[in-house]
């Protein structure tokens, strides 16, 4: 049973979701999950991006990648799910336009162990994501570009009232006009 504790949390059968800063011990996990077929499908895009780079970013979160934020996802200490944020202007990717630091952020997430899926977890997963970006004072909006095709991210998008730009072909969340 699902209950939503009135601070907030997602519980189920007496556990909280919480999330952590991603280790080097999770790295090991993040690689089964990625190479997991309802991940992999939707995070290696060929010409774009791999398993291999996904990982290359989370070993160099430290460096050359310090500006991304990752998160591991637990239900009663069990890890099942995996989240990162980032300020758009440091990714500077070629479908969104970016004008000024700190204004523009993006999440990608998944929900990485099989039993998890379906039951509510990936919209908590970008639920306690969207929350950490919106308390940054800057921030002004949250832009998603997941497949068209992978409707249960669509899906969850929608669910955390994330409205998609049919000109734009995104989700965006407004989170301050000014």
């Amino acid at each position: 049973m699902f209950e939503i504790d009135f601070e907030g949390g997602f519980w189920y059968n007496n556990y909280m979701v919480k999330s952590r800063k991603i280790t080097d011990a999770d790295i090991p996990l993040m690689e089964k999950w990625l190479n997991k077929e309802h991940i992999k499908k939707w995070f290696e895009i060929p010409g774009l991006c791999t398993v291999d780079d996904w990982l290359y970013e989370i070993k160099n979160r430290n460096g050359e990648f310090s500006w991304l934020n990752h998160y591991i996802f637990e239900l009663g200490g069990v890890p099942f799910g995996f989240g990162v944020y980032y300020d758009c202007w440091n990714a500077k990717e070629d479908w969104y336009e970016v004008t000024k630091e700190s204004e523009l952020f993006s999440i990608d997430y998944f929900v990485g162990e099989p039993s998890f899926l379906g039951k509510g977890y990936g919209k908590e997963i970008i639920r306690q994501l969207t929350e950490t970006i919106q308390q940054i004072p800057t921030a002004k909006s949250i832009v998603v570009k997941p497949d068209n095709q992978n409707l249960s991210s669509c899906g969850v998008l929608t669910a955390n009232n994330y409205r998609y730009y049919e000109d734009k072909k995104y989700f965006a969340l407004q989170i301050k006009t000014q």
